[in-house]
């Protein structure tokens, strides 16, 4: 372990919180789930609505940027559709844009029913839920894996926060945990051999389900495979000369690494198997690192101390530089980069700079030029709000 993730080790050990890995990199899942535990804890959104009721910033900005937009909207009728075909790029886009949207929709009405305490928030993300849970069946065509994650790793967030905490009743619990179970699970929980990031957000939606689930099995499955896919897909120098790879790919020349890793072969501390493809694409990739090792420290193992909390933070920095506007080496992806990475480093740096004490001063410099961290319309949403300076 080198010497920065060994003080992160050693700073979570003195907290009494790190659990080093299995030999086989899995974590298992908790003998028993805490719940509402998908993203966001219980102390987190206590955190978050104490600040917003106090109209303290930036959580007070946060939330306001949050109820002024669209998903917020009290007149919002949902879409269901039984089959959501979603062709590359979402095209054909039947569905694909509803499906995400509505999932979205209902985990900011569960953050406004949780700060405010109105049941018409609640109500709202009840709406939403039991609308998709009653209709849908199916996700179709080359996208369907992304797709289907991107809408999964919504969907139990807001379930989370209704289940656990809404006292007003959900009679559609039961269908909407069917509706997980039966259409998303198994369309996430195999993972993928495309690029990286595509597993990363299979297994974050298949981690968010497990645990709204309390599904053991499927959660150590998809740790497993995120544990794989997570040292494969940002580089350290520890690593050797070559990355990482999914024995499964059968990555077994450098060439057939370099190709995948888009033709880049000067390997550096923090490059993503997809930052030469582009930013937008690998901060999916980082997104979805950063909430499985939330959802992990909620459900009791910190991985923040392990290497994957090493490679998200060398992940964030590298990237930070270069989105703040550093110039492109030649050796760097031909020295062009394709900026975009969106509003991706909020939990990510709160949990490694405001918990752990790590410098990360590209980050930081990103995280508030960023604030208030809105969504990305995908999977990622208002993160300046649930996890900027919470200490939970």
């Amino acid at each position: 372990m080198r010497r920065t993730g060994l003080l992160a080790a050693v700073t979570a050990l003195v907290a009494g919180v790190l659990v080093w890995p299995s030999a086989s990199g899995a974590e298992a899942a908790p003998a028993v789930f805490t719940h509402p535990g998908v993203t966001v804890s219980r102390g987190q959104l206590d955190f978050t609505r104490s600040k917003v009721l106090a109209g303290a910033q930036p959580w007070k900005g946060a939330y306001d940027q949050m109820m002024a937009g669209r998903y917020a909207d009290p007149n919002r009728v949902p879409k269901p559709r039984a089959v959501v075909e979603c062709g590359s790029y979402s095209n054909p886009n039947h569905g694909c844009t509803d499906e995400r949207e509505d999932a979205i929709a209902a985990y900011t009405n569960a953050l406004a029913w949780y700060v405010t305490r109105d049941a018409r928030y609640a109500q709202k993300s009840i709406q939403l839920m039991d609308a998709w849970s009653a209709v849908i069946t199916d996700h179709t065509n080359s996208n369907a894996p992304l797709q289907t994650a991107w809408a999964g790793s919504s969907w139990p967030k807001a379930a989370e926060i209704i289940k656990h905490t809404y006292t007003g009743g959900w009679p559609g619990a039961g269908r909407f945990a069917t509706m997980l179970r039966t259409v998303y699970l198994p369309e996430v929980i195999n993972g993928s051999h495309s690029n990286g990031n595509w597993e990363l957000s299979m297994m974050e939606a298949a981690v968010g389900i497990s645990v709204f689930l309390e599904d053991r099995a499927s959660y150590d499955k998809a740790m497993a495979k995120f544990r794989t896919r997570t040292a494969a897909y940002v580089y350290l120098a520890s690593d050797g000369a070559l990355p990482r790879t999914v024995p499964s790919q059968n990555l077994d020349t450098r060439d057939k690494i370099v190709n995948y890793w888009q033709g880049q072969s000067t390997f550096v501390t923090g490059l993503t198997q997809e930052t030469c493809r582009d930013f937008t694409h690998t901060g999916y990739g980082i997104s979805a690192i950063s909430h499985v090792a939330e959802t992990s420290r909620i459900q009791g193992q910190d991985l923040y101390g392990t290497d994957v909390g090493e490679r998200l933070r060398h992940a964030l920095g590298f990237q930070s530089t270069y989105e703040l506007g550093a110039a492109v080496p030649s050796r760097l992806c031909g020295g062009t980069l394709h900026r975009g990475l969106g509003p991706i480093t909020e939990s990510g740096y709160n949990a490694l700079h405001n918990r752990l004490g790590f410098a990360m001063t590209n980050t930081e410099a990103l995280t508030l030029r960023n604030r208030p961290a809105g969504t990305d319309n995908l999977f990622v949403a208002w993160e300046t709000l649930t996890h900027g300076g919470n200490p939970s």
